[in-house]
């Protein structure tokens, strides 16, 4: 423990295997307690030296009725789609948004969170920017007692509620239909990999190459910084590789689509030459030619999820203690990657 840093209720709570919300009871000496119970709640707070976070507790008391957003970029239909949910949810509930973008920036996903709270929110929604593999901002939240939820991209070690696609259900789908299809070289493109979301649809990939005895090749698994230029590049790279994989999947759509783009200028044929899935369902999946096969995660459902259970928590329907919602994705089969099957 740092020095000088103040011990939460949820240190407290940890420490004796009990819920936040039975420590917060006890220590204000709620008749609803066993009384044995609160006497090992009160001596653990004065053996650790908790001292109430005044602040924190005055935020909870005066409200502000207004919650705080984070996304890597307001532009991405996901995301848009995601404060969609939200905003939909929280005006219902009589509750303001205010949303920052990170821009896929580190210092700016941190300059938003000190904007935010320094605005008083009730509550933070963050989705993490994929330059985030450093965390102390995040337990620094935690440890001020400040409600936050993570969505999407999220840090599986942060003790608070997170919301989530089945990325490794997602990415097995889409891997095994290619497999189905008749492909067995097929490249995985990643994002960063500290992402959530990359570890967790290669994990996806190779459960299925290995469902199929598909031996698992590093060299197929490559890596973009999700920009285009990034994303362009290892289009190239795939055309290098010798023998040519038949079958390619990328961890977004937006990848996919630059990088059919970029097949398409090299005169690749899709999917006769090489058969092409991305995930996500952006809109672009459907009109681009040839139309992408994918996998749909409705963002809009992890938005008024999201905000749902950050909500119940601040008005005491739900407990404090955190939970892991996982949503279920479906596999949307389309031209792209149909390169086999019409051979069998």
């Amino acid at each position: 423990m740092k020095k000088g840093r103040q011990v939460t209720m949820k240190e407290i709570a940890k420490k004796l295997g009990v819920s936040v919300s039975t420590v917060s009871r006890a220590l204000q000496d709620s008749p609803e307690l066993h009384a044995e119970t609160k006497r090992k709640i009160v001596e653990a707070a004065k053996e650790m030296n908790y001292r109430p976070n005044l602040l924190a507790q005055s935020l909870r008391i005066s409200r502000s009725k207004t919650l705080g957003v984070i996304v890597p970029e307001i532009t991405s239909h996901f995301f848009a789609s995601c404060i969609s949910g939200i905003q939909d949810v929280a005006n219902t509930r009589g509750y303001n948004v205010m949303i920052c973008q990170s821009n896929e920036l580190l210092s700016q996903e941190k300059a938003n969170i000190q904007t935010l709270v320094s605005s008083q929110v009730d509550g933070l929604l963050i989705s993490l920017s994929r330059e985030t593999n450093t965390y102390e901002h995040l337990y620094e939240l935690y440890d001020r007692e400040i409600n936050f939820l993570l969505f999407d991209r999220v840090q599986e070690d942060i003790p608070v509620s997170k919301v989530t696609f089945n990325d490794v259900s997602g990415a097995y789908q889409v891997v095994k239909h290619l497999l189905e299809n008749g492909s067995r070289r097929i490249v995985y493109v990643s994002g960063p990999e500290d992402l959530y979301i990359s570890k967790k649809r290669k994990e996806g990939y190779l459960r299925a190459l290995s469902e199929f005895g598909v031996a698992e090749d590093p060299s197929l698994v490559l890596v973009t910084d999700l920009t285009l230029e990034g994303n362009l590049q290892v289009a190239q790279h795939i055309l290098a590789i010798d023998p040519r994989p038949e079958a390619v999947f990328c961890m977004i759509d937006p990848v996919a689509v630059d990088v059919l783009t970029e097949w398409k200028k090299s005169g690749i044929r899709i999917p006769e030459d090489i058969a092409l899935a991305g995930f996500t369902d952006n809109p672009t999946a459907a009109v681009v030619e040839p139309p992408l096969t994918t996998v749909s995660q409705p963002g809009y459902d992890m938005g008024k999820l999201a905000v749902s259970h950050l909500l119940d928590q601040l008005d005491g329907l739900a407990s404090e203690d955190p939970i892991s919602i996982v949503l279920d994705t479906t596999l949307v089969v389309r031209k792209s990657s149909q390169h086999f099957s019409s051979k069998k």
